[in-house]
Parts: C-alpha cells; structure tokens; sequence
C-alpha cells in the first residue's frame, strides 16, 4: 500500500517535470545549446587559469618576448609592446571581464527585480515614484553615468562593477513590473489574498517564482552588455589599471602604436575574445527567453 503524496512532495514532482521540460526545450534550439556548451568551456577555463598557467609573464619586468613581436613558434598570437604574450593577456582577460560581467549583471538584476516587483505589486504612489525614478536612468547615457561614477569612485574592479550595475538595472525593472502585473491579475493571486495572504507572503510564494525565469533569461544578455561595459570603460581608461583586461590591452595597443605599425595580433584577439563571449551569453539568453516568455511560445 502506497501512502499518499504531501502537497509539499506533489509540489517537487511539478517543478522537476516542469525544469526537465524547459530543458528539453532549450536543447532543441541548437544554437543555445552550442552557445551553453562554449560558454560553459570558457567558465571552465576561466577558473583553472591559476592551475594550468603562469601569471608572472603578465608583469612587463618579466616579459621575455621582443616588443611587437608577430606570432611565431614562442608567442602564437604576438606580443604586446612591452613583449608580453599577447595569447597570455588574452586568457588573462577573460577572469576579469567574466567576473565583471557576472557581478555587474547580478546587481542590476538585484536592483531591477526589487524595484520593478514594488512598482507592480503596491501600485498608487510607489508606483508612480518609482517608475519616474525608472525613467530618469533610462534617459540618461548609461555609458557616460558609468564613467562618472568610475572617474569619482577609486578606480579598481569593484568600482567598475558598481558603476555598471548602478546604471543597467532600468531595462530590467520595466520586463518584471510588466510580468508581475500579468501575475497578479491571475486568480489565485486574489485567492491569497482573501485568505489572509500577506504583501510577503504574495510576493514570496506567488510573484518571484512567476518572474524569475525571466529574470534569468534577461540575466543572460545583461552580462553580455557588462562585457561590452567593461571593455569599453578600461578602453577610455577609466578601468583597473593593475588588472589584465581585453579593454586593457585594446587601450595599451592603441596608445603605443600597435595599429598605425600593422601589428594586428595586438588588437584581433582581444577584440575577437569580446566578440565571442557575448556571443555565447546572446545565444543561451535568446534560447532561454524563448523558452521561458510566454509572449514567445508559440
């Protein structure tokens, strides 16, 4: 004789066939899967730098190539100007500018979800503040409010989160104050509230699990614009100058004359490297937003 399920355990069982379904889903866009697959191998990489290379090569008292130097046996992609491996730079980068991404992307994401799920859920007042306030950031040029924020803030990686995800969150409190209200004008969000069901408790067990998969996908694209945001802050110099990032060595080529002396492998793989991790999180995030938009299903 089998005893009969809890509503907690019948619960689980909806929320695993649920993910399981998303997930096959998303496999069959292939584009998101080849996209997660690379973007996946990247993380992987990103994180074993410390085991699997030597960061000292990155210190220009160290570097043992000749400055400018065209790719060959020693340095596969060239050195920089002062003979540092420009392939090394370029592996190097990526933890800074994934570590960023990733950062920046939760903050704005944070910061957008609260603000957007006020809005919808309070209405009156709260609402009309906070969108004015909404509308405010979005008029504003992100990229310049960042690097005013950027100038005035110590310059470091911290620095360069906070002024990134302080200035990209707007785009993502309009999508969750738009989905919550689709949520909350479903029944059982008034159900809840006849029977008592308090602003945390609606919020909590109704709201967030409504949005978050949008959140997730949305989450996706954001940190490919903090990439693109990173790069383009350390290009102006308004980066962590102690740190390798691609901006970084885009900066360093172009003051130095890399480009006006042909010595393209100092500015293609840096260049290519950006180019192909927001690549990555563009298709795994138009893969998941198809999956989990219900304006997208077909």
């Amino acid at each position: 004789m089998t005893t009969a399920e809890t509503p907690r355990q019948i619960a689980w069982h909806r929320r695993r066939a649920s993910i399981a379904r998303t997930w096959r889903e998303f496999a069959g866009q292939r584009a998101a899967l080849v996209g997660l697959v690379l973007l996946g191998a990247t993380v992987v990489v990103a994180l074993l730098l410390p085991l699997i290379s030597d960061q000292s090569g990155l210190d220009v008292t160290k570097a043992t190539g000749e400055p400018l130097s065209p790719p060959n046996g020693d340095f596969w992609l060239g050195t920089d100007n002062f003979g540092r491996s420009v392939l090394l730079m370029t592996i190097w980068g990526t933890r800074i500018s994934l570590l960023v991404g990733f950062s920046a992307a939760l903050l704005s994401v944070v910061i957008g979800t609260l603000i957007g799920i006020t809005a919808a859920h309070f209405g009156g007042w709260v609402s009309a503040t906070l969108l004015r306030f909404t509308d405010f950031f979005l008029v504003l040029p992100s990229l310049i409010l960042a690097i005013a924020l950027s100038a005035v803030l110590p310059k470091g990686v911290g620095t360069i989160i906070v002024a990134i995800g302080l200035t990209a969150w707007p785009s993502t409190a309009r999508l969750v104050r738009a989905q919550t209200l689709t949520i909350e004008s479903r029944p059982y969000i008034e159900r809840a509230h006849a029977l008592g069901g308090g602003h945390l408790h609606v919020i909590g067990k109704h709201v967030l699990p409504g949005v978050m998969p949008l959140v997730l996908a949305n989450t996706t694209l954001v940190v490919g614009n903090a990439v693109i945001a990173d790069a383009t802050l350390s290009f102006l110099g308004v980066g962590d100058p102690n740190s390798v990032t691609w901006g970084l060595v885009l900066e360093s080529a172009l003051n130095n004359g890399a480009i006006s002396r042909g010595a393209w492998w100092n500015v293609l793989p840096p260049g290519i490297a950006i180019v192909l991790v927001v690549l990555f999180f563009t298709l795994v995030g138009r893969g998941l937003e198809t999956v989990l938009n219900p304006r997208l299903k077909k």
